[in-house]
Parts: structure tokens; C-alpha cells; sequence
């Protein structure tokens, strides 16, 4: 299957990442691309960037290399309820947020509380894609967040970089996950989850899984151009009325 998008990529912002949005730019474009979405990570992350990155990425071109670039975050999901970890006004602007756990801001603690944090940041109406859920550090109960994000329509991501050791362990689990989203006709997004350009693109693990699942290309937002516009269109529409709505009581 080929794919127009990659909805998870990060640039020098990040802390630990190593190249700038040009070069990941011209590395979508070499991969074939049409969209890339620039996802660094939010701001408790250690070494990640204040809020004011975020807001500022107004500066960036809608397109490098002939690469349309989605002004976007992946955030750190905080707590049990479910909470992000930059001001709500912050969200309004972007095009594309990733949520996530990560061990240097979410303490891996239970299966039950994994679950909750997932469903609670999807319920949340910012997210637009759950990033990596996969990862063996957090045991979630898989169903029960593949059925939340069905239900909210938001997207699952397969991560290319989960399924090539950056996790070890998560492909079993990514396995599951991907048949879920199947049984649950749950979107599904693609994430090279690049740390260096060269990566950017980089998405044949995940293809080879969508593939040995039977996943359709129906669900999959990055497989065709009207489908992930569409996506777009309507999670923007949903995350501009919620932060509207908390941001007015």
C-alpha cells in the first residue's frame, strides 16, 4: 500500500532528534510524500520546546519540497484523566495532535490506568491520532481503547519505529491493536515517528502489518488524498469548538 502522509515526525525542537523541518521536508518528498506532519513533543517532555514553539509554527510554510506541512505536536498525556500538557489555547491553531505515553512524563504504573489515561485524552476532543499504544512499557486493555477511538473517531497509529526496535516488544501488541481497529473499523494512521530525516517516510513495517491484518485501505487516512483531507477537516472543526468551548466558561 502506499502512503501519502507520515503524521508523526520530529525535528531538532524535540531535544533529541536531529534534523530541521527542511531536511525532513526533502526527505517526504524523496519518499514520495504529499503531507508531512511536524510533531514535535510538547513541553514536559525533558528537552522539548515551551508552548510558544507551538504557537509560533504560524511562521512555517504550508509547503517545503512540495510537501504540504501540518503545523502539529505530539502531546504528552499527563495523568488518569486523561489531561495534556500545554495550555488549551495552544491546540486551536494546529492541524495534527498525536497523544501519547512516555516514561520521562507519565509513570507506568497499572493496565487500568494506562486504559483510562488513553481514553480520557481521547475524550479530550484535541487528539487526533493515539501515537505508539503499543509500547510493552504501558499495558493497556486494547479493546477498550481501539472501541473509544471508533467510537470518537479518532485514529490509531501504527509507528514504524515501534515495529523496528525503538520499543522492543510492541508488535505483538501492535498486532492486536491493528485486528481491533479492523473489528472496530477504527481509523488508522501511519508514523514514521522519525528522530533524523533519513527516516521520515520510512513506513514498510507498517505496511507489512496492515497488510498481513487485512486492514482496508477505507481505514487507513493516509492511503488517499480525500480521505485524510476529510479526516483533517473534521478534527480541526471539533478541536476549534471544544477549546472555544473551555476557553469561554
Amino acid at each position: 500500500m502506499k502512503f501519502i502522509a507520515d503524521t508523526h515526525t520530529h525535528t531538532l525542537a524535540s531535544g533529541h532528534a536531529y534534523s530541521t523541518v527542511i531536511e525532513n521536508a526533502q526527505a517526504a518528498a524523496e519518499a514520495g510524500l504529499l503531507y508531512m506532519c511536524v510533531t514535535d513533543h510538547a513541553s514536559k517532555m525533558p528537552g522539548a520546546p515551551h508552548h510558544w514553539h507551538f504557537v509560533n509554527q504560524r511562521v512555517l510554510p504550508d509547503t517545503l519540497s512540495g510537501v504540504r506541512l501540518l503545523r502539529g505536536v505530539e502531546a504528552n498525556i499527563l495523568n488518569v484523566d486523561g489531561e495534556l500538557d500545554m495550555p488549551i489555547y495552544v491546540y486551536g491553531e494546529l492541524e495534527w495532535v498525536n497523544a501519547s505515553l512516555h516514561e520521562a512524563v507519565f509513570r507506568a504504573t497499572d493496565l487500568k490506568s494506562h486504559t483510562q489515561a488513553i481514553i480520557n485524552a481521547i475524550k479530550t476532543e484535541r487528539v487526533d491520532a493515539i501515537a505508539h499504544s503499543g509500547n510493552p512499557s504501558y499495558p493497556i486493555d486494547a479493546e477498550a481503547v481501539v472501541r473509544e477511538a471508533a467510537n470518537s473517531g479518532v485514529a490509531i497509529e501504527l509507528n514504524n519505529s515501534s515495529l523496528n526496535g525503538s520499543r522492543k516488544g510492541s508488535e505483538p501488541n501492535c498486532l492486536i491493536i491493528a485486528a481491533l481497529a479492523k473489528e472496530y473499523g477504527a481509523w488508522v494512521t501511519t508514523g514514521s515517528d522519525a528522530h533524523f530525516a533519513n527516516n521520515v517516510g520510512q513506513l514498510s513495517s507498517v505496511a507489512e502489518m496492515i497488510k498481513t491484518v487485512g486492514l482496508s485501505k477505507d481505514q487507513i487516512i493516509t492511503s488517499d488524498v480525500t480521505l485524510f483531507e476529510e479526516y483533517i477537516a473534521k478534527r480541526q472543526s471539533i478541536r476549534r469548538k471544544r477549546v472555544l468551548e473551555n476557553m469561554n466558561r
